[in-house]
């Protein structure tokens, strides 16, 4: 009996740590396949000697992770001044130019300029939702705001919320509620997640008074 609950107490100690090195390990693995990837195209440019010495370059474990932080680091400079976002507009107007790839392009920069903005409200407050019916309550993300065509059609009141699935929140459900319908929370996103991921088992590390509960506005206004 001693024996199975050590084997359980080891596991809870040594799994989550084997799980993020696992995660890092397949990380580095990925970039340093991309960066090899860009080396061999290279070498075929190159001479015999050049090849060999990106060969060099090519078993240096670690090494893609390394050169992906510093491409981003200088392309962040570079496009935090003028000259460089001039670039970014001449090069926004170079895509437009190409039928399909203006499409994913552009939706794909507008979702990441969201996500990703810290002027942005996406995913800057959880919230409680009735879903999938009425008295079944879950976890979900508030997005934005309703535009457009929808929000003529919608009335106001309503609001965009992401609702995650467990145990990949990566992917989820995307659905207009309206606000009267919706209860914040005060955890945090960090929070939130973790309560998802582990369905439930992990509780919060905040005890949400009830009456601390309110409803909630579109885009906090």
């Amino acid at each position: 009996m001693h024996f199975k609950k050590y084997i359980i107490a080891g596991l809870l100690v040594w799994l989550p740590l084997a799980i993020t090195v696992w995660i890092l390990l397949w990380l580095v693995g990925l970039f340093d396949a991309v960066f090899a990837a860009f080396l061999s195209g290279l070498g075929t440019l190159l001479s015999t000697e050049s090849e060999n010495s990106l060969q060099f370059l090519r078993e240096v474990h670690g090494l893609g992770v390394v050169l992906v932080f510093a491409v981003l680091i200088l392309t962040g400079a570079f496009v935090s001044n003028v000259v460089g976002r001039w670039w970014m507009r001449q090069w926004d107007k170079l895509i437009n130019l190409i039928p399909i790839v203006k499409s994913i392009y552009t939706s794909v920069k507008k979702v990441s300029n969201t996500l990703f903005s810290s002027n942005g409200n996406a995913f800057r407050k959880t919230v409680l939702i009735e879903y999938p019916h009425s008295g079944s309550w879950t976890i979900a993300f508030q997005t934005g705001a309703p535009s457009g065509e929808v929000a003529s059609l919608l009335g106001e009141g309503m609001i965009c919320v992401y609702v995650p699935t467990t145990p990949n929140p990566t992917s989820g459900f995307f659905l207009m509620v309206h606000q009267n319908d919706v209860k914040a929370l005060s955890l945090s996103v960090d929070q939130a997640l973790t309560y998802v991921l582990s369905m439930g088992a992990v509780a919060p590390d905040e005890v949400v008074n009830a009456k601390e509960i309110e409803k909630i506005s579109p885009l906090g206004k």
